[in-house]
């Protein structure tokens, strides 16, 4: 008798561990069952993958959706529609939504939110505060947490940690890695009064300056050494903190984000005006230029796209009076992928940042790789594709994008996640079926 599989992946060049092969997969009940030629078995799904390849399902560790404080500006099942659309199988969720996420009460509802209303599947950051510290070792190990993100700078209300004795006190509260934006909040207050509405946009980044990043960086390397406590130190933007991390590697993993390998100033402030303004800020070309020597050298463990949409109207404002914060999720694989065929990394190396990277990072089981018995998640892309990003593609209500009109090759053409098929050639198909990740 023939073998049967539901779902039959034909003829693609599929990203193994161990290298690329021409060959095909089969899928059983949302786990990835056999890897090789399938010569007669039958399927109750197939997909011919020829001049294709076939990705372990790519994630997006860093986005904020930031339903349901405004759903006109983002939502989990916008910004989870965008996600699949863009070739992802999961995103991971900051906890500075609305409402945030730093409690029992408020990580159940988001929970139940994405299982109901997910289009991919997710992971969920829980915030570390100066008042939730003794309930953060049970909190980090709750169903779908990826990780306690802390906002050592930039942030607001209770998200902000920008102290020693508090950042200490949450390193000491459980045992997962902890992501952090680092920027040193004092710094940024004391520079703040010698800007004004008005001011260009480029002092964004001359306000939150390379010192800023470097000092908020060195004093988490020396807090997680006294503590011991793991630490991932999110879109690192300054050539100081990727060399200086390369000496803290038994404590610190990296991520950089795709706008910090993709654009540089001044030009992206004089082309885009507030919507190049994000923070940690995209800055000059020496930095762009270490960003992907890190990628090279293997400094960087992951990619993120930091997705945190603004209405279109609040970024037309003048600098400082536009939000920080850039649109991603749906054009994270496509502008990666554009890199890919540019020569500035290998498609192994992106998947390594970009699937194995985040599972690995983050402890995500069953995710990242494409072998036997993971979860049937994969990104189909044809590499030769040509096509141009606009502001009419993106689904996010938001609108726009900061990489409209730009020309990319290399473009994903099918989602499947857990083996179902939720992507095909920019339609999103079915219905919403993601699931929160499971971590270890």
């Amino acid at each position: 008798m023939a073998t049967h599989f539901d779902l039959l992946i034909r003829g693609g060049t599929c990203m193994l561990p161990w290298g690329a092969a021409e060959t095909d997969v089969g899928v059983r009940d949302g786990r990835i069952a056999a890897i090789g030629p399938a010569g007669s078995a039958t399927a109750t799904a197939e997909i011919v993958a020829t001049g294709l390849h076939v990705l372990p399902g790519l994630i997006d560790p860093h986005v904020h959706l930031r339903d349901p404080g405004d759903a006109s500006i983002e939502s989990i099942p916008t910004g989870t529609k965008a996600a699949v659309l863009g070739g992802l199988t999961a995103v991971f969720d900051m906890p500075n939504t609305s409402p945030s996420i730093v409690n029992a009460e408020t990580l159940a509802w988001k929970q139940g939110y994405a299982a109901r209303e997910a289009w991919c599947d997710m992971g969920l950051y829980v915030g570390g505060t100066k008042t939730n510290i003794p309930d953060l070792a049970s909190l980090e190990v709750a169903a779908g947490v990826c990780a306690v993100k802390v906002f050592a700078g930039s942030s607001t209300g209770d998200l902000m940690v920008e102290d020693d004795e508090h950042l200490e006190r949450i390193m000491r509260a459980g045992q997962r890695r902890i992501a952090y934006h680092s920027e040193d909040e004092y710094r940024l207050q004391a520079r703040k009064p010698n800007y004004k509405s008005g001011d260009p946009y480029r002092f964004h980044m001359e306000w939150r300056d390379e010192e800023c990043a470097f000092l908020g960086t060195r004093r988490l390397m020396a807090l997680a050494r006294r503590t011991g406590r793991p630490a991932h130190i999110l879109h690192v933007s300054t050539w100081q903190e990727l060399d200086y991390l390369r000496d803290y590697r038994d404590i610190a993993t990296v991520e950089v984000l795709v706008n910090h390998l993709t654009q540089f100033a001044p030009d992206v402030y004089d082309t885009l005006k507030g919507f190049g303004v994000m923070n940690p800020p995209i800055r000059g070309r020496e930095h762009y230029e270490a960003a992907w020597a890190a990628i090279a050298n293997g400094t960087v463990d992951t990619i993120g796209s930091d997705h945190a949409p603004h209405p279109k109207a609040a970024k037309l404002k003048p600098w400082p009076d536009c939000p920080a914060g850039l649109t991603g999720v749906q054009t994270l694989v496509p502008v990666m992928l554009d890199h890919v065929n540019a020569g500035r990394l290998s498609l192994a190396r992106m998947v390594d940042l970009m699937a194995a990277g985040p599972a690995r990072i983050y402890g995500a089981l069953n995710k990242g790789r494409i072998v036997a018995g993971y979860d049937a998640d994969f990104t189909l892309v044809d590499l030769k594709k040509q096509r141009r990003i606009t502001n009419d593609w993106i689904v996010t209500p938001a609108g726009w994008t900061p990489f409209d009109g730009m020309q990319v090759t290399g473009w994903p053409v099918g989602t499947i996640i857990r083996g179902q098929q939720v992507m095909r050639d920019d339609e999103v198909l079915g219905t919403p079926t993601g699931k929160l990740v499971a971590f270890r």
